[in-house]
């Protein structure tokens, strides 16, 4: 297991992502990851990306629980799972700069659709996304709620696991 997934599977085992190191028979969306019942499955000897546990990771904690628990294989379309795409990018960023991991390690060239260079680009400059979803459900804040609450804003995180519906 290399430095990265070491260091990505300790951090997921703090904050109560729950995981299984096995074996995936078949194909996945991304190589090596899956998820059944709100766990992420990691196969080591076949994941080539160890960035992709922490984006896999983020779908789960942008999640409430009760819909956490439920979320298998690959995620169907829809306003929330749309949405919990783009709080997976902004998670595994902020996760990233909590590791004082490289944000390539997770945004890496074979990702996104061939946008991770962009998306690298946009957070270098500061120009976030989902930061107000985050916010939304609790997790994290934005520079003028992060003054008013004398907390630090996003990238720090307020909580990484989403605990309630949103309000």
């Amino acid at each position: 297991m290399d430095h990265h997934t070491s260091i990505i599977l300790s951090f997921l085992g703090d904050i109560g992502i729950n995981y299984n190191l096995e074996f995936i028979e078949g194909e996945t969306f991304l190589p090596g990851l899956k998820l059944r019942s709100g766990i992420l499955i990691i196969d080591i000897g076949k994941l080539l990306y160890p960035g992709d546990i922490l984006h896999e990771a983020g779908h789960l904690a942008c999640m409430p629980p009760n819909i956490r628990k439920d979320m298998s294989d690959n995620l169907p379309s829809g306003d929330l799972h749309n949405g919990g795409e783009l709080m997976a990018i902004a998670w595994s960023f902020a996760a990233c700069i909590h590791l004082g991991i490289d944000p390539s390690v997770v945004f890496h060239e074979q990702g996104y659709k061939n946008a991770s260079e962009s998306l690298l680009d946009n957070f270098k400059e500061s120009k976030f996304i989902a930061v107000p979803l985050l916010q939304w459900l609790g997790m994290t804040y934005d520079d003028q709620q992060a003054k008013i609450n004398g907390a630090n804003p996003y990238p720090a995180m307020q909580k990484w696991l989403c605990s309630r519906r949103p309000a």
